[in-house]
């Protein structure tokens, strides 16, 4: 998909001063960035770069890693605007190699690609420390204690596939644990931790356990889910679970360190490594490949490291698409860390088949299920602004009221809980389709409600999203809450690993509304009711991975208001991000 718009004039903000040649051209059109411009023109400068066709490529390279790519594909991207003076690949890729730039390292060329060198130091970092971990012997296994464990941890329902996924983490240092929603992840990992904690229990050691996310919320979820299992797991063997303990979910930075003079270095690296003996890692789509280059590092080669989490999702916000990479890279090879669970345990069958309708990218399919579900599934066709409002307003309204009556109430678990059941996601920040929008006209709505006061920045009742991390108050990056009355005075109760905290309102700062919320931020996290709002098919963020993500969130109900041709333009579309990673673990292993 493109990122083009149109100049508004000679003095528009985003055309670069003093630009020229290629790069004027690329600027004008729309294709690149006035800072992409502007770095181009900068680093070429110092490393005494004329070419402007080299130019052009480090500009691109830049807006690639901007768009979530870890590289420059130079054959891909012509198809931006077949129309734009395009220089012949060849060629092109012939400046590129010879390039003073490449030569000092600046740029990087490999693989037929175009690194910035930091991308490139991080991608074949990464795969040289997946390397070593696989080159390492396989860790000792006691066969009688694990033919044991296996009996205890197959009670309740735990399939062949997953118990073969817990027996493969008993033998490897690596384990990546991939599934869709429904097929047990959580359950697996909780089982998983039992036999690998008993394995320790047959040497005389006790675990050290981490359970990881790049979300607050995904953290909770992680640590609730196990803890679940594992009170299961103790009806039929007490010692079994209590020899995994109580691990705490916490966040990726949190785990690693967080250092408050660099965004991206921690506490915890080469030099000082984790002391865990096993790190979960849930929601690993969601990682980018700066934070799996830092995790990797941190841990100790005798580490068991477990990433958890759905290739078919969005991939991270950051550059990268590490879990796929991963996954594809390995496809076939024998010595595969991938386990691939499949088979659905969840009931609701008709959210299922349209989220294996998604996967398959048969647009008819997907339609089909939409259309005639009698059940979990509604579509509401929807062209027109007034068509949608009608749409969204009944559910949004009853789900923030009862929020609101709660909170009122002064019962924050109420609230909090009644927070959970449902879910209004769209695409975008901004714009008709955006969550900017669906803020302020739920509030509108709820302000039309008779008894109801959403007046002010902090009314007793408002839904809130946490978008960064605070150390110094232990809240993290898509925790959630609710404003509630307590003892006549607003409090904001966030809800989080450590349970429900209550804050003065002007204590926080990085937090938002959340009637609505885009499906980037809902990765992580469930509600039993979602309404998944489309945007145009013209949309640049319409992608297949977007939808599956969002209809994946629901537990119970999933409601798509959009058009038809939205619908088709979103299975059509796949998210491509630009990377080596997978080619090189696949080359690593020929």
């Amino acid at each position: 998909m493109t990122e083009l718009w149109e100049p508004t004039g000679e003095h528009d903000w985003r055309l670069a001063a003093g630009a020229r040649g290629l790069l004027a051209t690329f600027n004008a059109a729309g294709v690149l960035t006035a800072s992409d411009v502007h770095v181009a023109d900068r680093v070429a400068a110092l490393g005494e770069e004329h070419d402007e066709r080299v130019r052009l490529a480090l500009a691109l390279a830049v807006r690639a890693v901007r768009r979530g790519a870890v590289c420059l594909d130079l054959d891909a991207v012509t198809g931006v605007d077949p129309e734009l003076p395009w220089p012949d690949p060849v060629e092109w890729a012939g400046a590129v190699a010879a390039s003073p730039l490449v030569a000092a390292g600046v740029l990087r060329w490999d693989l037929g690609l175009l690194y910035l060198d930091r991308y490139h130091r991080l991608e074949t970092q990464v795969l040289d420390d997946l390397r070593a971990r696989a080159a390492l012997p396989s860790p000792p296994v006691d066969q009688g204690r694990l033919a044991a464990v296996l009996d205890v941890v197959r009670s309740g329902r735990f399939s062949d596939e997953q118990e073969a996924a817990a027996v493969a983490a008993a033998r490897r240092w690596t384990t990546i644990l991939t599934g869709g929603p429904g097929t047990g992840k959580t359950t697996t990992v909780a089982r998983m931790l039992v036999v690998l904690a008993d394995q320790a229990a047959a040497r005389g050691e006790r675990l050290s356990i981490a359970l990881a996310a790049p979300t607050g919320k995904a953290a909770t979820r992680l640590q609730e889910a196990v803890a679940a299992e594992l009170a299961t797991v103790a009806e039929s063997s007490p010692e079994a679970a209590a020899a995994v303990g109580a691990p705490e979910g916490v966040t990726l930075h949190r785990l690693l360190g967080w250092r408050p003079d660099n965004a991206t270095r921690f506490r915890h690296d080469r030099g000082n490594r984790l002391k865990h003996d096993v790190v979960v890692v849930d929601e690993a789509s969601m990682v980018e490949l700066t934070m799996m280059g830092r995790l990797l590092e941190a841990l100790r080669p005798d580490a068991r490291l477990v990433l958890v989490g759905d290739p078919q999702q969005l991939t991270s916000v950051g550059a990268g698409a590490v879990l796929r990479d991963l996954v594809e890279g390995h496809a076939g090879r024998p010595d595969s860390p991938v386990a691939a669970l499949a088979e659905n345990f969840r009931s609701q069958q008709h959210i299922k088949a349209l989220a294996a309708a998604l996967r398959s990218g048969d647009a008819d399919a997907v339609l089909d299920v939409l259309r005639t579900a009698p059940a979990e599934v509604e579509f509401v066709e929807a062209t027109t602004e007034a068509d949608v409002e009608r749409a969204l307003r009944g559910p949004a309204v009853a789900a923030a009221r009862a929020v609101l009556d709660a909170a009122v109430a002064g019962d924050a678990a109420a609230a909090i809980e009644r927070l959970d059941r449902y879910r209004l996601l769209c695409a975008h920040r901004e714009g008709p389709y955006g969550v900017r929008r669906w803020n302020q006209l739920v509030e509108r709505w709820l302000a039309e409600e008779p008894g109801v006061d959403v007046f002010g920045q902090w009314y007793v009742g408002r839904p809130v999203l946490v978008t960064s991390n605070d150390y110094a108050l232990d809240i993290y990056n898509g925790e959630t809450g609710v404003v509630v009355r307590e003892e006549g005075r607003a409090r904001a109760v966030i809800s989080g690993s450590s349970g429900p905290r209550s804050f003065a309102p002007g204590r926080l700062d990085a937090v938002e509304t959340m009637h609505a919320m885009t499906i980037h931020k809902s990765q992580g996290s469930q509600a039993a009711e979602v309404t998944v709002l489309l945007p145009d098919e013209g949309s640049r963020l319409l992608t297949r991975e977007l939808f599956y993500t969002a209809v994946t969130r629901a537990q119970r109900l999933v409601r798509v208001v959009g058009s038809e041709a939205a619908v088709r333009a979103a299975v059509a579309t796949e998210a491509q991000r630009a990377t080596g990673l997978r080619r090189r673990i696949a080359e690593a292993g020929s």
